[in-house]
């Protein structure tokens, strides 16, 4: 997300039109099948109309039949966020530009998969631009888990499409600039973690949460087969509000499935010490690596189903 835009209602209302400024200033919804983009199909991305920050992509765009624009799927989970209303006795989540708090519209869990969810959206509240504007970099997100060994983490979520990075690294601990020896120790309080960088657009976060599932036993504390302590716990480190409510609702999910308790760490990211060189590619480097090759192939066998 960009620096916050803060402006006056005065400086709001000279820069946008009355529509605008009724919607997005001061949460009011377009008559259906009225707005612009309803049944807009050209590609590129929907900007905020308020400050100009990315919010949505044409190809997460899909025809919900409800008379407004309909997305699967934020441009990145930063630049929209949620937050509970009610009105008219009725519980809803509003959503809106990170950047500038402009209202947008509303999201809901009837929606395509693989988020099922619908950004139910005002046109008034968009302003449309061709692909060859929006920047590549900006496209791209930050996952962070703990699985056990960061080595076969890391090789496992280098396979997805979509994945343009991994690393591994240390996080959650208690002293700055840890070494692998003081991780290693299991006093550091540090996790090892692999820390992902990937496209939205071809991989979504609930999908990357499925991978997580899939390299480790989520239901094993402070272990991962012979690997044993704090450092090899399970864990989610969220960089935002939304990757927070993935993972609860992931976590809440995955606990009606099994027998045993998920004891997956939930928390927010913090300062991310990149391991040393010779963990980074570990797999790639050491393909005759018999502890990785064990796990390469992801299986859940060990997770009991209730």
């Amino acid at each position: 997300m960009k620096d916050k835009v803060i402006r006056t209602e005065a400086e709001w209302r000279e820069l946008l039109t009355p529509d605008q400024f009724r919607i997005t200033r001061l949460g009011s919804t377009e008559e259906p099948f009225t707005g612009e983009y309803n049944d807009h199909k050209d590609d590129g991305v929907y900007r905020c109309a308020s400050c100009g920050q990315e919010l949505f992509r044409s190809d997460h765009k899909y025809d919900s039949g409800s008379g407004w624009p309909s997305f699967s799927s934020p441009f990145n989970d930063q630049n929209v966020t949620e937050r509970s209303e009610i009105s008219l006795g009725k519980r809803s989540t509003e959503i809106l530009c990170s950047r500038c708090d402009a209202h947008l519209g509303h999201v809901f869990s009837d929606g395509p998969k693989p988020t099922g969810l619908r950004y139910c959206t005002n046109s008034a509240a968009l302003k449309f631009g061709k692909t060859e504007n929006i920047s590549k970099e900006s496209q791209y997100e930050t996952a962070t888990f703990g699985a056990g060994c960061f080595w076969c983490t890391e090789a496992l979520f280098k396979t997805l499409d979509g994945v343009r990075s991994v690393k591994v690294g240390y996080m959650g601990g208690n002293i700055p600039n840890p070494s692998y020896e003081q991780v290693y120790s299991g006093e550091s309080g540090y996790a090892e973690v692999a820390q992902i960088e990937y496209d939205p657009a071809i991989v979504s976060y609930p999908e990357l949460l499925d991978l997580f599932r899939k390299v480790h036993d989520p239901t094993s504390l402070n272990q991962q087969g012979a690997d044993v302590g704090t450092q090899y716990r399970s864990a989610i480190f969220y960089h935002s509000p939304e990757q927070k409510d993935a993972a609860v609702r992931w976590m809440e999910t995955l606990q009606k499935e099994l027998c045993k308790p998920v004891v997956t760490e939930i928390a927010p990211v913090e300062k991310f010490y990149e391991a040393e060189n010779y963990h980074q590619d570990y797999y790639r480097n050491n393909p005759n690596a018999a502890y990785c090759r064990v796990v390469i192939a992801p299986k859940v066998d060990g997770i009991v189903n209730c």
